[in-house]
């Protein structure tokens, strides 16, 4: 047996290293294939009841309460919304403001709101969300010289409908330190978001131009998380549009591969909410919007998945609402286009599930 202190100092350097590479590679392989190992946790966590819809939601409550705990939902104390509007823009067809209210303590939440001129009674509200470097502006078509948004919260209001863009924490290195702070109380920059789009249709509700019991949502990658993870938790939200985000999470997650970006390697610390692949892919994720109307919209030359991959968890999620006898209820449009809204089929989609009239 060679002695270690007899051993040249880069010979010892260099079994160091290849110790550490092994136990990190040992690990991560490990880890990996627990996550891709999900039948077995379904089969715990989940036991749907399909014989009926009332049957269904009284089967996975348990599941609902264990995704606000997974990205820890902020909740109400009693604050007064004390809510200031300020008017932004006004057009021929719409009149929009900027809302201020009052969320916990010092913090505030913020957003557009885009009421339709011209109608005879209260509209039905899409909730509009943007992307992780963006803003509610852009959602209305300003500062987006890539066309990603298409104006879409602004021809949204234009068609008739009440829209309300909140306003999330942009970028990733910003989201990262807030979500530090979160994680400290047991929470996640996710659930204080919720909590604020929530709010929000607090205050809508006190508006009379607009119908809260018609609301959708409508979001584009950080967004489209947004709605995947808002509506599960928020009853009034009676259709979902989610646009760059659906995906095969285990994939996604935690499997590099060329043809998709993988979170596993990138510098995306927000995105990494405790217990999420315990028991929620995202069709998993979606069997809690169900029977809710859901569209995905997506685009094959998107980078965000690989759409064959991503196919294959949309068809599993079309199983819910199939076996529940809606399966009318869940599209998608699979569009040759990468990154962007399209709106090719979610305008009508919306205004068919949201009863909007003129």
């Amino acid at each position: 047996m060679p002695d270690p202190y007899k051993q040249r100092a880069e010979v010892i350097s260099q079994q160091i290293a290849d110790r550490q590479r092994l136990l990190r590679n040992e690990t991560e392989d490990f880890l990996r294939n627990l996550v891709l190992d999900y039948e077995p946790r379904r089969s715990v966590y989940w036991e749907r009841d399909y014989s009926s819809i009332g049957a269904f939601e009284a089967s996975v409550s348990e599941n609902r309460t264990r995704w606000q705990e997974a990205v820890g939902a902020f909740e109400d104390n009693g604050t007064p919304l004390n809510p200031v509007v300020e008017p932004w823009y006004e057009s021929e067809d719409v009149s929009a403001s900027w809302i201020t209210i009052d969320l916990l303590g010092g913090l505030r939440g913020r957003g557009i709101l885009a009421l339709p001129k011209g109608r005879t009674g209260p509209a039905p509200l899409v909730i509009a969300q943007h992307g992780i470097g963006s803003s509610p502006e852009k959602a209305f078509g300003l500062d987006d010289p890539a066309r990603i948004y298409k104006d879409y919260a602004r021809k949204l209001a234009e068609e008739g409908f009440a829209v309300i863009a909140p306003m999330n924490i942009s970028g990733s290195a910003p989201r990262g330190r807030q979500e530090r702070l979160c994680k400290l109380l047991g929470k996640t920059l996710w659930g204080l978001e919720i909590f604020r789009t929530r709010r929000l249709l607090d205050y809508l509700e006190t508006r009379p131009e607009v119908d809260v019991d018609r609301t959708g949502m409508y979001g584009i990658s950080l967004g489209g998380a947004y709605t995947m993870f808002t509506t599960p938790l928020e009853p009034r939200i009676k259709a979902a549009v989610v646009c760059a985000w659906f995906n095969h999470r285990r994939n996604k997650m935690a499997v590099d591969d060329p043809r998709y970006s993988c979170f596993l390697s990138v510098s995306e610390e927000h995105v990494w909410i405790p217990g999420w692949l315990r028991e929620f892919t995202d069709s998993d994720l979606a069997s809690l919007i169900c029977p809710r109307p859901l569209l995905v919209e997506q685009g094959k030359a998107d980078g965000i998945a690989w759409w064959p991959m991503m196919l294959e968890e949309y068809e599993e999620t079309t199983q819910h609402y199939a076996k529940l006898g809606c399966r009318d209820r869940i599209e998608i449009d699979l569009h040759e286009g990468g990154h962007e809204i399209r709106m090719e089929k979610s305008l009508d989609f919306l205004k068919k599930w949201l009863q909007l009239e003129r």
